[in-house]
């Protein structure tokens, strides 16, 4: 299995939600976090006043997915969250060895 961890802007949230319910995701964990990248910031003007925003909002998406299924939600996701622009997100894939159902106790390997 493999947790897929996507950062991305949070105007294009919606388009990769309805994106991975299409192709079959409905589990995901959603959270709103801040971060920067390359471009280190924005510098912003308020009442005459200029303004260095250098930690911007972000969406962090994690799902957990099949091994072979990894690659088509890598594909979905930047389908739906690319705008060609600094910014737009990173994506992380990371090993996951078990996964257990509260509920049930469940495991998967």
């Amino acid at each position: 299995m493999k947790l897929i961890k996507a950062i991305i802007k949070p105007e294009r949230f919606e388009a990769v939600k309805k994106a991975l319910e299409d192709n079959g995701v409905t589990g995901m964990t959603v959270m709103e976090v801040q971060g920067r990248g390359e471009q280190k910031g924005i510098t912003l003007e308020y009442r005459g006043k200029t303004m260095i925003v250098d930690m911007l909002p972000k969406i962090q998406i994690e799902i957990i997915v099949r091994d072979n299924e990894a690659d088509d939600l890598i594909t979905t996701i930047i389908g739906a969250a690319k705008t060609g622009k600094i910014g737009d997100g990173k994506i992380f894939v990371l090993p996951v060895d078990t996964a257990i159902r509260v509920r049930t106790g469940e495991m998967e390997h």
